[in-house]
């Protein structure tokens, strides 16, 4: 399984309500559920016109698969080759 960094360009994403978050968050879930392969919705982080989502899947391929079957925005899709964090030495 790889790890994806997506990003989806929407316009007003840092002004949706909470109900409407709730809403995407819902509709992703049930495309897990319906995808038939492994697949890992992570977190996502919510900007003034962007959304970035941690998905891990077996391919970009699949991604594609969830944010087509979702009617979800892809701007760009990047496989993460590596993590690094304060405490990494």
């Amino acid at each position: 399984m790889k790890k994806f960094v997506i990003e989806r360009e929407l316009l007003g994403a840092g002004k949706l309500s909470a109900e409407e978050l709730a809403s995407i968050s819902t509709i992703s879930c049930a495309v897990v559920d319906q995808l038939g392969k492994p697949y890992h919705w992570i977190q996502s982080f919510v900007t003034e016109n962007k959304i970035y989502c941690i998905h891990i899947a077996e391919s970009e391929e699949v991604v594609r698969e969830h944010a087509q079957k979702g009617n979800f925005p892809i701007t760009a899709i990047a496989e993460v080759k590596a993590v690094i964090d304060p405490t990494t030495k």
